[in-house]
């Protein structure tokens, strides 16, 4: 296996540091705090190469803070400083494991992302069942689908993923004891560092290392199982066969293999049930032949759009502005069967 030394220059070096500041910022040139490290941009990134040279760099405490989505989530806010570093560090070492990424993880991967993966999903929905070939059930039950699915979720999969465990798995690849210094201090930067557990939610670094850790996963299911429709998206994954029984046995052989990496499947998510039942898949419930939003979501969607007709019927926001700000929903919302819904949105603005 081929190894990487001498890292650290490429990190710390003057062009890296500007490169990573500029796509730090990014959708961001508005922010304060972008603003406010533009005042004297030349001086912060000379004093950032001084202290990761020198060694003495240590990352500024979290911003905390609670979302509700609905799902109560805690994020953690690196200053913008230390988003610089992350990604100064990401423009290095992603290329080195990107090549050993397998082609069906969809999650913080350029080129990929959960449209790619519900692609992806038709396409292995219909390899395993002949294109909807029908089975029989009797008179009473009717015909359904052939095949099947296993759909499992990691428990509290970013909360207790265990320092000690990545950093041996990023030294197969990394032989540069003062990039592994640096990755460390970044992952001690959090609530439960004092354990070895947990990344933060909300750190640029911390999607790329969940890919890198459960890339083991990855490694097991296709090699060692031989499954072939396999699909991850950061904590969960999917997989389609024609057999249950087999899919049985392959939950009990990953419930083994992860507990190796101290996690475990959540109980209540992990389920086998048949291609016509409809699964939970990157926010979308997908049946085998249509696709319908989470009902959750639309009433998140209509209090916000209440929200904001409000607004624009009291003069604070412009017509304009009122499409615009929907325009990211539509584009979530079109991928599944919304065709009339979205019409009715429309015609109501």
């Amino acid at each position: 296996m081929k190894t990487y030394k001498n890292l650290y220059k490429k990190i710390c070096s003057i062009d890296n540091l500007m490169f990573a500041y500029k796509k730090a910022r990014k959708g961001k040139g508005k922010s304060a705090c972008v603003i406010e490290f533009e005042k004297n941009i030349d001086e912060e990134i000379k004093e950032l190469n001084e202290e990761l040279t020198s060694f003495t760099y240590k990352p500024k405490p979290l911003r905390r803070f609670v979302i509700r989505d609905p799902k109560t989530r805690v994020i953690h806010a690196s200053a913008f400083r230390d988003r610089v570093v992350h990604h100064a560090l990401l423009n290095v070492i992603v290329p080195i494991f990107e090549k050993r990424f397998i082609f069906d993880s969809y999650a913080s991967r350029v080129g990929k992302g959960t449209h790619a993966s519900l692609q992806r999903f038709d396409f292995f929905k219909r390899r395993v069942s002949c294109n909807g070939r029908l089975i029989k059930r009797g008179k009473e039950n009717g015909n359904f689908v052939e095949g099947y699915i296993l759909k499992a979720d990691v428990k509290h999969y970013f909360q207790t993923i265990n320092h000690k465990i990545l950093i041996g798995i990023l030294r197969r690849k990394i032989q540069d004891e003062k990039t592994i210094w640096l990755v460390q201090g970044i992952l001690e930067n959090g609530d439960d560092s004092c354990n070895g557990l947990g990344m933060p939610l909300g750190n640029y670094t911390s999607q790329f290392f969940a890919n890198v850790y459960l890339n083991e996963l990855d490694y097991f299911v296709k090699h060692f199982l031989k499954a072939r429709f396999y699909i991850r998206y950061v904590d969960d994954f999917v997989i389609f066969h024609k057999c249950k029984k087999l899919l049985e046995h392959y939950r009990g052989r990953i419930e083994r293999y992860i507990s190796c990496l101290k996690l475990e499947l959540h109980e209540a998510k992990t389920k086998i049930l048949p291609l016509c039942n409809g699964v939970d898949f990157v926010g979308y419930k997908v049946f085998y032949y249509y696709k319908k939003i989470r009902r959750r979501n639309i009433r998140i969607f209509r209090k916000n759009l209440n929200e904001k007709l409000k607004r624009y019927r009291s003069g604070e926001i412009t017509k304009i502005m009122l499409i615009e700000n929907l325009q990211g929903w539509f584009g979530y919302a079109r991928w599944a069967d919304t065709y009339k819904f979205r019409k009715k949105v429309l015609e109501a603005i």
